[in-house]
Formats: structure tokens, sequence, C-alpha cells
């Protein structure tokens, strides 16, 4: 018995999660679920997107959120052999290893008391929005396989990022626009360059991969037409190559052909809601200097109002890096860069979606693919190394308490100790506030049932959900 296509736009718009999208229209043919609601969706979903904010190169997480007094006290002693024997170091290997103290103040805030260091003043302000977690460990400890497992759930190149995942279950509430989208900018140490494998689709349909965004220049490579080509000449052209791929689809019923004709699609579509998109400049003054943002500077306090305005659009994931935040040495000179040029365009972000009623179905993830040492390296002034047994993000919004800290490193800020929170556990937790359940969500791939978090149990971490 052959399973016949249902229109899944109808479907999944009656579902009560508002999934109709153009990118979902073979998801329960390709998963076998045809007819049916698929088994991975909760009863109700707390978020309808993300916006995921990446401070590639590790942030310290011993000069923003934890606070660690008998670091300050055992400052520039040796550090004691009990924490380090035996755990993965980066570049202080084989080297005699110091204790770094604190190289800022911190001060609690917020009705909630939490602490937060002065680099971050805007953030402080907005502690009581925001769940922070002190607890977080990851698997790879330098940084192309960090941003790997971070985004994939996995070290091994080729597979899903995250937000391909979320696309490709939830799909895009925006029919002009792609459900996943990702922009850069830099500034800071040593920015590490970011490979686009880490916003692909890996084994799943390669229409649900991120599309990188730039905010100067072409928004999007070869979106334009050539020069004198007509939007209606290039119409036709779009319909043809439609009409043949879908003619041969009937035949074949690929569905990288269904890809190449979404994506067609999708581009000319694109060439008219990706101008207006990205022209910011008639986002009123004080939107503008609230953001610090300046139409086409490339910069993160641009980036984050774009992210704005796609999460108004419908975009499902939008994940955006700032790369700069390698801060081996010179660390009080990078976290003022870094800080200064992403930590209010972050609170405007996130006071910008509360007053337009978004912040409470939009998840907000800030964070980087590691954490730095308790331990001192001096390249150009005191800096940290590479760190993965504990560190800290925050997430906020989409059914996420504000106020809230969740887990502790050890008295040095070393190991995760207490409430420890695996990044499959964070990724369980993003899915979970999407409507979906993480162990169920899987797809077939070389005979495994594969899915985002991966064979190992991941938790939703239910201590910070409303």
């Amino acid at each position: 018995m052959t399973s016949t296509p249902i229109n899944r736009r109808a479907f999944l718009a009656g579902s009560g999660l508002s999934l109709g999208s153009a990118a979902l229209n073979l998801l329960l043919a390709e998963s076998g679920q045809a007819g049916a609601k698929p088994a991975y969706l909760l009863p109700k979903a707390k978020a309808k997107r993300v916006i995921f904010l990446c401070m590639a190169g590790g942030p310290s997480h011993l000069e923003t959120f934890d606070y660690k007094p008998k670091l300050d006290q055992l400052n520039g002693q040796p550090m004691p052999d009990s924490y380090t024997k035996g755990q993965p170091i980066a570049q202080l290997q084989g080297q005699k290893l110091k204790v770094q103290g604190h190289l800022t103040k911190f001060k609690k805030y917020g009705q909630s008391g939490q602490y937060v260091s002065d680099f971050l003043p805007w953030t402080a302000k907005m502690v009581d929005d925001i769940a922070i977690i002190r607890s977080m460990v990851t698997e790879q400890i330098n940084h192309d396989p960090a941003h790997t497992f971070m985004n994939t759930g996995t070290a091994i190149n080729g597979r899903p990022s995250m937000g391909a995942w979320v696309n490709y279950g939830l799909g895009s509430e925006s029919k002009d626009l792609p459900g996943f989208v990702v922009m850069t900018s830099v500034g800071g140490r040593n920015p590490q360059p970011i490979a686009s494998r880490q916003w692909g689709a890996g084994f799943l349909p390669s229409r649900h991969q991120g599309v990188e965004f730039n905010s100067t220049g072409d928004p999007v490579h070869y979106v334009r037409n050539p020069k004198g080509i007509t939007r209606e000449s290039q119409s036709q052209l779009v319909d043809a190559i439609t009409a043949l791929d879908g003619h041969r689809n009937k035949t074949i019923n690929d569905p990288e052909t269904a890809t190449r004709i979404a994506a067609y699609e999708m581009a000319f579509r694109m060439q008219a809601s990706v101008p207006e998109l990205m022209d910011v400049s008639k986002e009123p003054k004080h939107i503008l200097d609230m953001y610090g943002a300046k139409p086409g500077d490339g910069s993160y306090a641009s980036n984050c109002l774009l992210a704005r305005r796609l999460a108004e659009r419908g975009v499902r994931f939008i994940h955006l890096y700032h790369r700069g935040w390698d801060h081996h040495g010179g660390l009080v000179q990078y976290m003022n860069k870094c800080c200064g040029l992403t930590d209010k365009p972050t609170w405007a972000l996130i006071q910008d979606l509360k007053q337009r009623d978004m912040l409470k179905d939009t998840l907000v993830v800030w964070g980087g693919e590691f954490g730095r040492t308790p331990m001192f390296q001096g390249k150009g002034g005191a800096g940290r190394d590479h760190h993965v047994k504990g560190f800290s993000m925050w997430m906020a919004g989409g059914g996420i308490q504000g106020g809230v800290g969740y887990g502790e490193t050890d008295e040095l800020g070393y190991h995760a100790e207490k409430n420890v929170v695996h990044v499959r556990d964070l990724h369980a937790t993003m899915l979970h506030q999407l409507g979906i359940d993480a162990e169920r969500f899987t797809v077939k791939h070389q005979g495994l049932d594969t899915r985002l978090t991966g064979v190992e149990k991941a938790r939703v971490v239910k201590d910070i959900l409303l």
C-alpha cells in the first residue's frame, strides 16, 4: 500500500502550532507518517522560534557569571594538582599551572541577586529576565570541533546542525524567507573562522540548511538578477524549470529534486523580501540608538536588530556568531572590546522582543563553544586557556524562568559539580520548548535512528522552565 501525500500546510495550521510552511510540504511523506501527526510533537510548544547568540571563541565564565572568591584568595599560587591531573588541557599542557584570580569585579543584581561581572553592565540590567546556567560541560576542547559539537551534538563532521533539525521538524512560518538564517560579525582577539558546515543540513534534505545573510554588500550571494534580466523574465525561467523538475520528480520522487524546486521558488521570492528586510534605515531612531546599530555596518548590533526583524517575519531559527572571544592573552583588553560590541545590543534585543510581546515565544540562547581555565595563560597580558569541564550560558524567553541561577562549578570554577548540564541537555531543553520530544525526534540514517541529542540520554532542564 502506498502512502498518499497530504496537504501538510492545512494539517499543521490546524495543529495549534502554526507550522504551515512550504519547507514542510514533504516532511511527513519523507518520515513515513503521511496522514498522521508526527510522534515527536508535544501537545504544546512554549517557543515558536530560536535566536542563538554564539560568542565564538569561548567567553570566560570567570569574567562573566561565575564568581569564585577562592579564586582570588589563591591568585598566583600553584593550581592544586587534584583539579587538573588527567584532565584535558589545550595550550597549557605540560606547563606549570598557577591560579589566575578574577580579572574584574562581580556584583549581585536584580531581585534575584544574580552575580554578573563588571564587563557586562547591560546584561546586569536584565538579569531578572534570564536563566544563567553555570554548570555547562562539553566534550571538545578546540574551537572547530567544539563548535561542531555545540551545533550538531557530535564531533563528527557532516551531521545536521541544530538549526537544520529545527527547520526540518517545524519548518518556517515565512513564505518569503528561509526557515534558518545565519549572520556573523567580528571584533576582539584572534577571531576564529566559522565554517559554513556549522549550519549545514548533513543527511537531512539540503533545503533545511542555514542560509547566510550578509549585513554589508549583497544580503545573499547570487540572489539578485544579472544585468538585463527583468523580474518578469526571471519568473518565466523559474516557472519553466519548476515545471520540468516537477514533471521529472513524479517519476523519481527524489527529495533533492524537490529541494531544487523549493530553492528556485524561494530565491525568486527572496529577491523581493530580502532587500526590504535588510533595510533597517526605516526603523525609528530610538530603536537604532537602543541597539547602537548603523545601517549596513555589519556589526553585531545591526545583526541583533536584523534578528528581531527575521523573527517578526516567521524565521524559525536565527543564529548569530560574534567572532573574537579567544582570550589566551590580553583578556581585560579584549573582554572590554567584545563586551563593548555585544553587551548593549544583546540587552536591546531582549527589550525589543519584550516590548513587542515576542519574548514569551522567542527562545534566546547566549554562550560560546566552551569556557576558559581558572589557570593563568600569558600572551600579551593575563589570559585563560580553553576549558570544557565547566562554563556558563544563559537562556531567556520561550517559557524560560527569568532571574534563575542554575548549577554550580567547584570553588575554583574548574569542574561543574551541581546540576551539570551537558550540551545534549541544552539541545533537549531547546527542542522541548519548541514542542519537540528530543527522544522521539529521529531520522533514519545508515540504518540507525539518529537524533540531535545522540544515543546517550539527554534531559530537559525542567528547573529553569516556567
